[in-house]
């Protein structure tokens, strides 16, 4: 049975149609965006290179504190507001022309997108019970793929014409989409600021951002962007993998990019149906870093050298299991993310968490072009064995981030529990 292509009525519904709307505007600005720079505005590929990786880092840093303003003031009013921002800096966009203003707009949406991901976080928090969040991000997980699938079509249109009209019709798509995400996010119920839990108070008296002092958090965090490194593959990686390895399969790049998009979109709300607490969490995560061992494992084959009939076997068997494992590291991910936060801190904490996405998308594509690209299937070997290590160490550092949050109730806890018989698992 299909799972429903969006949530049942009611807040999570609102939510999946925002979700939706902003993602067909984000999908056609990420597939028309670089061609508009380098061709129309006329930025060097460096520069552009180079003002994205600053704008992305300054968005990481922003994503904090704009996550502890959504749970001072309330989240849904912060969303809504920075859903219109990014609206109006992508309409800025339009009146480019040089690097400056250029690198200034980039540094806004970067720090309007992050603050609005902390802010979405911490709505799904306040209006989803905790056991139901993991199955509520699943959705809109697919919900965002679906959305990024049509918006990238449409991208391509633009991409076909090549003419500045074309491209500013993708970019004004964009700048709708975010407007109206932010008037569909206003017809959500307001989520009243938590004060913070007694034992909470008691134990963490702290500065307003104590996410920053949590250091067995941002541990936790850490492992996870070790895992994210995974997102510039079938983006970046690939293409030119095929193109220096085969090129006569270079049309097998955008397929692999299709096959990743509809995987997530049919499967993930299936995939995230076993992880129901921190245990099955972890469990998913130390899973996820096996398979994508698995998944770098085949695409070293294709360095081999077979005919080209296999190596494009080769190349989808590999992508199908990067997907799954894609989908088990970001169930699990969603579900230890959410536990390990204070109920009234959890846009902070999810700005901060964030942020191995933003780290993901700076260093990912220098570090991963130069191991794999210049290191062939060792390269790609050494890759699969960072990601189990990191699966793998996803287990004691839950555990040891657990033993500090005495506040923390719900489902069974990820590692030693009192019990002696739960010691060993």
């Amino acid at each position: 049975m299909k799972p429903r292509p969006l949530p049942a009525v009611g807040p999570r519904r609102i939510l999946a149609a925002a979700q939706l709307v902003s993602a067909i505007g984000d999908g056609a600005y990420y597939t028309s965006s670089a061609l508009y720079f380098t061709r129309i505005v006329g930025l060097s590929p460096t520069r552009l290179g180079l003002g994205l990786a600053v704008a992305w880092g300054i968005g990481s840093l922003a994503g904090v504190p704009l996550g502890h303003l959504a749970d001072r003031r309330g989240p849904r009013g912060v969303a809504v507001t920075l859903a219109f921002a990014t609206a109006a800096v992508v309409a800025s966009f339009l009146v480019v022309r040089s690097f400056l203003p250029f690198l200034g707009a980039a540094c806004l949406y970067a720090t309007a997108q992050s603050g609005l991901a902390a802010a979405r976080q911490a709505l799904i928090g306040g209006l989803v019970p905790g056991e139901e969040r993991t199955g509520v991000l699943a959705r809109l997980q697919s919900t965002l793929n679906a959305g990024l699938a049509v918006g990238a079509a449409l991208g391509g249109v633009a991409l076909t014409v090549g003419t500045r009209t074309a491209f500013l019709a993708a970019f004004a798509l964009t700048a709708l989409g975010f407007l109206v995400a932010g008037l569909v996010l206003r017809r959500l119920p307001e989520v009243v600021p938590q004060a913070a839990p007694e034992a909470d108070r008691a134990g963490r008296d702290g500065p307003g951002l104590a996410v920053l002092a949590d250091r067995r958090y941002a541990v936790v965090t850490l492992v996870n962007t070790v895992l994210l490194l995974r997102m510039p593959l079938l983006s970046l990686v690939l293409p030119l993998w095929i193109a220096e390895r085969e090129p006569r399969l270079g049309w097998l790049g955008p397929v692999l990019f299709v096959l990743d998009t509809a995987g997530v979109t049919l499967f993930q709300v299936r995939t995230a149906r076993a992880v129901t607490g921190l245990r099955s969490a972890v469990r998913a995560v130390r899973r996820s870093g096996a398979i994508l061992l698995a998944s770098c494992a085949v695409f070293a084959v294709t360095a081999a050298g077979v005919p080209v009939g296999a190596t494009a076997v080769l190349l989808v068997a590999a992508t199908a299991l990067l997907v799954l494992g894609e989908m088990k590291q970001s169930a699990g991910s969603w579900q230890i993310g959410f536990d390990l936060a204070p109920a009234d801190r959890l846009g902070q904490y999810q700005g901060f968490f964030g942020t191995g996405v933003a780290v993901a998308r700076t260093a990912g594509p220098l570090l991963l072009t130069t191991l794999l690209l210049e290191g062939g299937a060792p390269g790609w070997l050494l890759l699969g064995g960072i990601f189990l290590a990191a699966g793998c160490a996803m287990g004691p550092a839950v555990r040891r981030a657990e033993r500090d949050r005495p506040w923390r109730t719900g489902p069974v806890p990820a590692g030693p529990v009192p019990a002696p018989a739960a010691a060993g698992r």
